[in-house]
């Protein structure tokens, strides 16, 4: 079975190409099919949930849970890409890209951020003391459209593949649907009793070796929160100083709490499966300006070899959250849809084939449509006002 190569990429992205690619690796705990695993979670009111839905699993109607939602893939894949820029990947650093840069030293581009190009963050920034939404460059970036395309690509391309919106504005909106999208789901074991059937409770607990129970009025718990408010958050400090002298400690870290079986765990699952699609219809709608349609169609050639280099790259980090370390069983089964009931499969590309396939597309892309993908940076100065506000605060993970 061979490889896909930019040949494919080429023929799918031509009008009347192959519809999408996907990826489907079968997955399971890596403590084996006996351990349990802990899902995505959410927030109903104020209760933590996780997502169940049904599908359709081996001929039949089941109920499934959501192990990792579709936006938290995305985030994965552009942080494997945005780790591989900082350490220098002599492909990927090719990529144009947005970088906020803060005055305390923290930098994060336009594939850290949410919202991408259109980000908040971005847009309460400065270039050269001029608001960002004033700037030629950005207002490029924002006067583009599925027609027009050019300006993203040659400044945000992972908000091309990934999606975008630009929300905030009163007119002339940028929106851009996820070319790619990918998840994670779990089939429950128990598919009888209902989704709490498979859904245990996990116990927390604290040892303080200083002693079990250890007493402080609120004008101690208030020297020890004062010493370090500025390391605090506004809510834990407020809580520390309030009346409940439990509450207070406990937000201080001091003395014991018993153990407790009060938060979501995990579930167990049948059988666990990545998914991934990635879109050549979506990729045909757009157009780039380019002086022939070859050039067009090489551009969205670039995007897809981008996405496959990131898939490569994040299918091989299976990092997720604490008490969900997965392995797969399986290779990744990868098939072209060719249209009308025909598939080709190919083997699953390696970091390096996939770094073949993208470094190939730039030049492609460069050569047919004239494209600029020389790895330059617009620069944005991110603001002090919103820096100065940033806090965390507990959260439940």
């Amino acid at each position: 079975m061979s490889t896909i190569t930019l040949q494919h990429l080429l023929d799918a992205c031509s009008p009347g190409g192959a519809s999408v690619l996907t990826s489907v690796t079968p997955l399971e705990p890596a403590a084996g099919p006996h351990a349990s695993v802990a899902p995505a979670k959410f927030v109903a009111g104020s209760k933590s949930v996780f997502a169940y839905e049904r599908r359709f699993w081996n001929g039949e109607a089941v109920t499934a849970v959501l192990i990792d939602s579709k936006q938290s893939q995305n985030n994965r894949l552009e942080a494997v890409v945005s780790a591989a820029i900082a350490d220098g990947d002599p492909v990927l650093t090719r990529t144009p890209r947005i970088e906020l840069r803060f005055e305390d030293g923290q930098v994060y581009s336009d594939l850290d951020l949410p919202h991408r190009a259109f980000d908040g963050q971005i847009r309460a920034g400065t270039i050269n003391g001029q608001p960002v939404t004033s700037v030629e460059e950005y207002r490029k970036l924002r006067d583009a459209t599925v027609n027009h395309a050019r300006p993203l690509l040659e400044r945000s391309p992972m908000t091309l593949l990934l999606g975008g919106w630009d929300a905030s504005r009163k007119s002339h909106q940028g929106r851009y649907r996820s070319i790619l999208v990918g998840e994670i789901i779990g089939i429950l074991a128990d598919q009888e009793g209902g989704p709490e059937a498979n859904q245990s409770k996990r116990g927390g607990a604290r040892i303080d070796p200083l002693g079990a129970r250890i007493q402080l009025d609120r004008a101690g718990r208030k020297a020890i929160a004062d010493a370090q408010k500025e390391e605090l958050s506004k809510k834990t400090y407020d809580n520390s100083i309030g009346k409940d002298e439990k509450e207070g400690l406990a937000r201080l870290g001091i003395g014991a709490i018993p153990p407790s079986l009060e938060q979501l765990g995990g579930v167990t699952c049948q059988a666990i499966v990545r998914s991934h699609v990635l879109s050549f219809a979506a990729f045909r709608a757009l157009r780039f300006d380019s002086p022939t349609s070859e050039g067009d169609v090489a551009c969205r050639a670039l995007l897809a070899a981008l996405a496959l280099n990131g898939l490569a790259r994040s299918d091989a980090e299976l990092l997720l959250r604490a008490n969900c370390d997965l392995v797969e069983t399986g290779p990744a089964v990868v098939t072209l849809d060719k249209r009308y009931g025909q598939k080709e499969s190919f083997e699953p590309l390696s970091i390096d084939q996939a770094q073949e396939l993208l470094s190939a597309a730039i030049d492609q892309a460069t050569q047919a449509a004239n494209l600029t993908w020389d790895g330059s940076v617009l620069v944005v100065e991110g603001n002090p006002a919103i820096l100065a506000a940033a806090a965390d605060d507990a959260q439940d993970d």
